[in-house]
């Protein structure tokens, strides 16, 4: 156990904690460090030239805040300073050492972002609330989010990022990425995000989001024509799947006369409340998280930090339904 200052000592008379300081000790709680430093160790410098490295807890630790709370490299450094929370959770103790640098953690990013160890993170939550038996199967739903990037070509080339695309949503032109995701329909844990530029269709994406013991797929009507797709048709598992897609409301008409159920009404309710749980995530990783556009130019940097955040997002959703103890047990 880390040994208590004065600094600790005096907060710990306060009347009340702040969400911060509650969220960050949720995670404490919940998150296996030990784990994940041995998933990060076989890419971290050895240290044996220049010098010594900062520990990768510590640097682990900070990379995760400034996700969480959506800060730049020189954000999250000062924010720590100022943060009680922040360097309670961080383990550091001023009088023995000090927080890493802006450059530290860039160079700490850029090895996470090049090892696609936010992929690996992300799975490892997955396996982990299966094996906790938290995860059911047979059933998905999927979904797709757009994320803006800047439109800014102050940059060396001049031009806006080339993975980034227009794409016309209603009546409006959106300038970004899509992030793809597939959620479990029974208890809203996310188990798939792929992400590709905003012109890409919703559809051509939907195969990769399926699992391989799914027989019930759920999704808007924004996926109408899915199975004509050829890796559906190829596919004997895929061409077997029920479809449970929302039709446009347009299409369902009842003239104002009549008086009886319109069970064609209750069928597409019934299918908007389990797809209802695909937007949990989102809320948590777009207004918890704040991150509602891509901080990163490309694809792959972007998508390497949605599965960090739909892995926390998920931590979150176990948390908050009293299941982290099951979670920790694994």
């Amino acid at each position: 156990m880390r040994q208590q200052t004065l600094s600790d000592i005096e907060y710990s008379n306060r009347k009340r904690k702040t969400k911060r300081e509650e969220f960050l000790g949720a995670m404490e709680e919940i998150i296996p460090w030990k784990d994940w430093v041995d998933m990060i160790r076989p890419y971290y410098p050895s240290g044996k030239r220049g010098h010594p490295p900062k520990d990768i807890e510590v640097m682990l630790r900070m990379y995760l805040m400034q996700n969480w709370f959506n800060l730049s490299d020189e954000g999250v450094e000062d924010e720590i300073y100022d943060s009680y929370a922040m360097r309670s959770f961080m383990h550091i103790d001023f009088l023995t050492q000090q927080v890493p640098d802006a450059t530290t953690l860039l160079h700490f990013r850029h090895l996470i972002e090049e090892n696609s160890l936010g992929e690996k993170i992300f799975n490892d939550v997955r396996e982990r609330l299966d094996k906790a038996g938290l995860i059911m199967h047979g059933g998905t739903v999927v979904d797709v989010t757009l994320i803006a990037a800047p439109k800014s070509t102050k940059n060396r080339e001049g031009k806006h990022d080339p993975q980034m695309h227009q794409t016309k949503k209603g009546n409006e032109w959106h300038f970004g990425m899509k992030i793809h995701s597939g959620v479990d329909a029974g208890s809203g844990y996310v188990h798939t995000i792929t992400g590709t530029s905003a012109n890409i269709h919703d559809i051509v994406e939907t195969s990769k989001l399926i699992r391989e013991d799914d027989t019930v797929v759920y999704g808007d009507s924004g996926y109408t024509g899915a199975m004509k797709r050829p890796e559906f048709q190829k596919d004997a598992h895929l061409s077997a799947i029920e479809l449970r897609i929302n039709v446009r409301p347009s299409s369902i008409r009842v003239p104002k006369s009549y008086q009886g159920i319109n069970w064609d009404r209750q069928i597409e309710n019934r299918k908007s409340s389990t797809r209802a749980r695909v937007e949990h995530p989102y809320l948590i990783v777009k207004n918890y998280f704040g991150y509602k556009k891509a901080v990163y130019r490309g694809i792959r940097k972007n998508l390497n930090r949605f599965h960090v955040l739909f892995a926390s997002a998920n931590l979150v959703m176990c948390f908050r339904a009293g299941r982290g103890r099951d979670f920790c047990m694994v």
